[in-house]
């Protein structure tokens, strides 16, 4: 954890929040891989990869988060 802690929150924040809706348009692949995901359809590895690069900042986030509000009291 002390590594994670250490990723600064804001970049960290910043590029959670772009790869989760990256591209806007149509649809992020974020919600694409989710759904491939939840109907049995992801099994190239290709997606199974785009799935794990758009999910990955965000996971750190949510683990990099409670540290940084114990941080603050």
């Amino acid at each position: 954890m002390k590594l994670i802690n250490r990723i600064p929150l804001i970049w960290l924040a910043v590029i959670a929040g772009w790869l989760a809706i990256a591209p806007i348009l149509p649809e992020p692949h974020l919600v694409e891989k989710l759904r491939m995901l939840t109907t049995g359809t992801l099994v190239r590895p290709i997606d199974i990869f785009d799935l794990l690069l758009h999910s990955v900042p965000l996971l750190l986030l949510f683990l990099r988060l409670p540290g940084w509000l114990r941080a603050r009291r």
